[in-house]
C-alpha cells in the first residue's frame, strides 16, 4: 500500500516523508515530478538494469521457496500470474492478464502517495505499484515499499475475484472515511488484513497478507511461532487494536475465508466508527477475556 499513514510492514519503515534520490537511481526513486495529477506515472521498464532484474529474481526466489506450508493456497496458485521471476514484470502486460481475470489493473507510482489518492485508485480497481526497486545492500531491509513488495506481496491476490472485490470496497470505504476523519480506524483494518492477515485452513493457519508474504522472516514467524497472539477476525476489535510498525506483529487476526472479509466491508461503517471511538484502544498482543487464541500451525 502506498499511503504513508497506512502502509507499514516488517522490514519496511514507512513513517517518513518521501525522499528524492539522485539521478543515478533508475527508474527514479521518489521523483514526484514525474507523476500525473492522480500520482500515477510511467513505469519506464527499459530503464531497469540487468542488476535490477537479477535482484528481483533473487528476492522472488527467496520468498517463493518459503510459500509451501506457510502461505494460503489461493496465493500460491495466484503468484504464478506474475510471470517469469527472471525479470521485473512489465506493468502493461501484467495489467492485461489481471484485467481479464478481475477487471483490475496495476499502475506505476513514484513512491508513497496521499491516502485519498490511494483510496481513489483502489475504488477504480487500479492498484498503485512503486516503480523503483531497492538497492542490493537493501536486500533484507528497505525504508519504503519497492516494486518487489508491491508486486509479489499485493498483486497475486488481485487475481482472486472475492479478494479483488474486497480491495475495491476498501478503497470506496476509504474515500468516505477520509471525510469522516476515520482514516486511522480504517488503516487498522488494512494493516491487519491486507498487510498482515492470516486465514484458517484445514491444515492450520496460513498467511495471505502482503507484509508477511514479502518478508524474509515474518512469514514463518506469523504462522508457526508460539509468541504472537492469533485471534479470530472481528471488525470492531481490529479497529480498536494498535499495531507495531518496526517489529514483527504481536497480534494477528485470522479470517475463515475471503468471503467473510468481503462481507465485513459491505455495511456502512459510520455507526461503527462512533462505537469504536467510544471504547478503549487495545494494545497489540493483548488477548481479551474469553477470546479464542488460535494456535500456530504445526
Amino acid at each position: 500500500m502506498q499511503s504513508q499513514a497506512i502502509d507499514h510492514h516488517s522490514g519496511v519503515n514507512q513513517g517518513v516523508a518521501p525522499v528524492t534520490y539522485g539521478q543515478g537511481d533508475r527508474p527514479p526513486r521518489g521523483d514526484y515530478a514525474r507523476a500525473r495529477a492522480d500520482y500515477t506515472c510511467e513505469q519506464d521498464w527499459a530503464a531497469y538494469t540487468a542488476q535490477d532484474h537479477e535482484l528481483y529474481r533473487r528476492l522472488y526466489e527467496r520468498q517463493a521457496a518459503q510459500l509451501p506450508g506457510l502461505a494460503c493456497t489461493e496465493f500460491i496458485e495466484a503468484v504464478q500470474h506474475l510471470g517469469t521471476p527472471q525479470r521485473i514484470p512489465r506493468f502493461d502486460e501484467l495489467s492485461d492478464r489481471l484485467y481479464r481475470s478481475t477487471r483490475w489493473e496495476v499502475v506505476a507510482v513514484p513512491g508513497l502517495i496521499p491516502e485519498e489518492a490511494f483510496f481513489k485508485l483502489l475504488s477504480e480497481r487500479r492498484f498503485p505499484v512503486t516503480g523503483w526497486i531497492r538497492k542490493p545492500e537493501e536486500f533484507d531491509y528497505v525504508v519504503e515499499p519497492d516494486v518487489f513488495h508491491d508486486l509479489f506481496g499485493h498483486v497475486p491476490l488481485l487475481f482472486n475475484p472475492v479478494f479483488a472485490d474486497y480491495m475495491q470496497a476498501y478503497g470506496a470505504g476509504g474515500l468516505k472515511a477520509s471525510r469522516l476523519d476515520a482514516c486511522e480506524l480504517l488503516a487498522r483494518l488494512y494493516w491487519y488484513t491486507v498487510e498482515f492477515g492470516l486465514i484458517r485452513t484445514p491444515d492450520g493457519v496460513r498467511a495471505y497478507g502482503a507484509g508477511i508474504l514479502s518478508s524474509a522472516g515474518e512469514l514463518r514467524y506469523s504462522v508457526r511461532s508460539p509468541e504472537p497472539s492469533r485471534v479470530p477476525f472481528d471488525l470492531t476489535r481490529i479497529m480498536r487494536t494498535r499495531y507495531k510498525i518496526d517489529t514483527y506483529q504481536a497480534s494477528y487476526f485470522v479470517i475463515d475465508s475471503f468471503q467473510q472479509l468481503f462481507d465485513a466491508t459491505a455495511p456502512d461503517f459510520t455507526p461503527l466508527y462512533a462505537a469504536v471511538r467510544a471504547q478503549e484502544e487495545i494494545d497489540a498482543g493483548r488477548v481479551l477475556p474469553h477470546e479464542e487464541r488460535i494456535p500456530p500451525a504445526a
